[in-house]
């Protein structure tokens, strides 16, 4: 079985720690990846390094040209039987047979103008879809978009949630510091505008601060710096930038609670990363979120920066509540591993070798 590891960046991103972890559990499937990185422990195929997120847009085409016409040759000379993709890319119109992973639909929910996003979701997914042996997601709600979206039936999808790394993510007993916390890009969907509107609503907002860990990104972050300079919070909104691997548990263990209070996610690792530290959880009523969060966490509508208001001043002030999410949060992460993800993913894998 061939895996497309092309995609693997240096930073890594949601779909390259799924994929990471993944391969320690489908080793029995005599894998063959196809990747620019050392992989040691592993039969590796060197490919382009050119093709990943870290040639920005040129990386992604340069991949879709790669996937179209070298994979099937690859694929041929290799005599493979499948092809795994941990994204939604394959050859289309060949021989090959492939199993794909789809994460979300979003850009066809928040379609940005002139976004290459948009054509790619709205006409090559699609096709990559209906072709594919079988369709592995990351939720029942990114399931019920590929149902609604692009009319696939639901016998051909199998949801499997993600999960974190157990030994990184965990609750480490530090003092809690003044702050709220977010993690992840600055997109619109992410609905970071009513956050910020949400906190400087807060009754005793000057004895907080409001951090954003994620890249920072030229089309929004100076739009979002500005509402903060208008609201005449500048001082208790910091951007972080991206942060660190390593330095993200202190940061989550740390916060006063994670808000997430994103329009629509696939799956949402920083909800579950941050359950897994102990720290209060504030998100989205909608998409995949509350499959993530269960009872643990305060669920709001994202729409109403009231709720998210209130929901903050509810947790900064009753320590029995933080003490109780924290105790709940922990005990929900515990039923997500990669141990789960990689053992139902090599079922559905196998039955199509």
């Amino acid at each position: 079985m061939l895996i497309n590891l092309s995609f693997l960046s240096t930073k890594p991103t949601g779909i390259t720690t799924y994929a990471l972890n993944l391969l320690p559990h489908l080793q029995s499937l005599k894998l063959t990846l196809l990747t620019s990185q050392i992989l040691s422990e592993y039969n590796c195929y060197p490919i382009s390094p050119n093709l990943t997120p870290d040639q920005g847009t040129k990386g992604h085409f340069y991949r879709l040209v790669w996937t179209q016409f070298q994979l099937p040759k690859i694929y041929k000379t290799l005599r493979s039987r499948l092809l795994f993709s941990p994204l939604p890319e394959a050859p289309l119109y060949t021989k090959c047979r492939f199993v794909v992973m789809s994460h979300d639909l979003i850009p066809l929910r928040f379609p940005k103008p002139f976004s290459p996003l948009t054509p790619y979701h709205r006409y090559y997914i699609p096709q990559v879809l209906k072709q594919a042996q079988h369709i592995i997601c990351n939720s029942q709600a990114t399931a019920k978009d590929i149902i609604d979206f692009y009319r696939i039936p639901a016998s051909k999808i199998t949801p499997i949630h993600l999960a974190h790394d157990r030994t990184h993510f965990r609750f480490l007993n530090l003092p809690q510091g003044n702050y709220f916390l977010y993690i992840g890009r600055q997109d619109p969907y992410k609905n970071l505008h009513r956050l910020i509107t949400a906190f400087a609503a807060l009754p005793n907002r000057e004895d907080y601060q409001l951090w954003f860990a994620g890249p920072s990104d030229k089309r929004y972050t100076p739009v979002l710096q500005a509402q903060a300079k208008k609201l005449g919070i500048t001082n208790q909104v910091k951007f972080l930038n991206y942060v660190p691997y390593n330095e993200l548990p202190a940061i989550i263990n740390r916060a006063i609670a994670l808000v997430f209070p994103s329009l629509w996610e696939g799956f949402g690792f920083p909800v579950l990363e941050a359950m897994a530290c102990g720290t209060p959880v504030i998100t989205s009523n909608l998409s995949s979120l509350p499959e993530v969060a269960g009872d643990a966490a305060i669920l709001i509508n994202p729409y109403n920066t009231g709720e998210i208001t209130e929901a903050m001043q509810t947790i900064a002030t009753d320590s029995q509540l933080r003490s109780h999410l924290s105790t709940q949060s922990i005990a929900r992460a515990e039923q997500f591993s990669w141990d789960k993800t990689g053992q139902a993913t090599a079922e559905v894998l196998e039955r199509f070798l």
